[in-house]
């Protein structure tokens, strides 16, 4: 079942079109990697996906429903961690939590329960009355992180979520979107570490100027390539020009 497809869908800013005819999906119970250099255009097909930029042409599609028709829909459907974390520098961390519960509908009982875990997982008990301006990058990435675990989303969109997190952190986030996955979500992830994507996601879009290069399992891409031991590092090399 697809929870997310875009179909040939163009999207830019003013004049110039960066996304150009992409066309993919993501299934229930999978991980995608979203694999691309710098420039490449993932940011756009994200802002695309979340109705921040509008669609030039061709169609979103998020759990049976298009974005065109349904915008306001879409908030329950889709949990975003972004790369850089986008907190409110008066509210605590409590607060953020209270205040993703209070937006998406969550039960006041269901919340103490996930709260608790979630501020145990990533070791934060005793920061939930701290104000977000004075965290680490990566203790508000934590706060970015929990307030998208807190309710049940169909699709997570997640990039660059390793950025900025210690070992103990990594190892929490992959175990919780992996059980999101065995829930029944689907997830794309954006991400530059290829090693962590090779070991998590089923399937691979690799992305380039604004265009998917190739896209399939690892196995499926090795033999593309031609190189049946070969890494995701090694493909990707083969298969992607840089842009830098």
């Amino acid at each position: 079942m697809n929870l997310l497809e875009l179909k040939s869908v163009s999207a830019g800013y003013d004049s110039e079109v960066i996304l150009k005819q992409v066309s993919f999906n993501v299934q229930n119970e999978e991980i995608v990697g979203l694999i691309g250099p710098n420039g490449a255009g993932k940011t756009t097909i994200i802002k695309s996906i979340l109705g921040i930029l509008p669609i030039l042409s061709g169609e979103v599609i998020i759990d049976g429903v298009s974005i065109k028709k349904s915008l306001s829909q879409m908030n329950e459907k889709i949990a975003y961690i972004p790369e850089i974390p986008l907190l409110y520098d008066e509210l605590t961390l409590l607060e953020h939590l209270e205040f993703t519960a209070m937006s998406h509908g969550v039960n006041p009982e269901v919340f103490e329960e996930r709260k608790k875990q979630l501020l145990k997982t990533f070791w934060l008990e005793d920061k939930q009355h701290h104000f977000p301006n004075a965290f680490s990058k990566g203790m508000r990435q934590k706060v970015m992180i929990m307030c998208a675990f807190l309710y049940a989303p169909s699709i997570y969109i997640v990039d660059e979520p390793f950025v900025g997190l210690d070992p103990k952190a990594i190892r929490a986030f992959i175990d919780m979107i992996q059980h999101k996955k065995n829930e029944g979500a689907g997830v794309l992830m954006c991400t530059h570490v290829l090693d962590t994507a090779e070991k998590i996601c089923d399937r691979f879009i690799l992305f380039n100027q604004g265009k998917v290069v190739t896209l399939g399992t690892l196995e499926a891409l090795r033999k593309q390539t031609n190189l049946p031991q070969g890494s995701l590092s090694d493909i990707y090399d083969q298969l992607v020009e840089d842009q830098a």
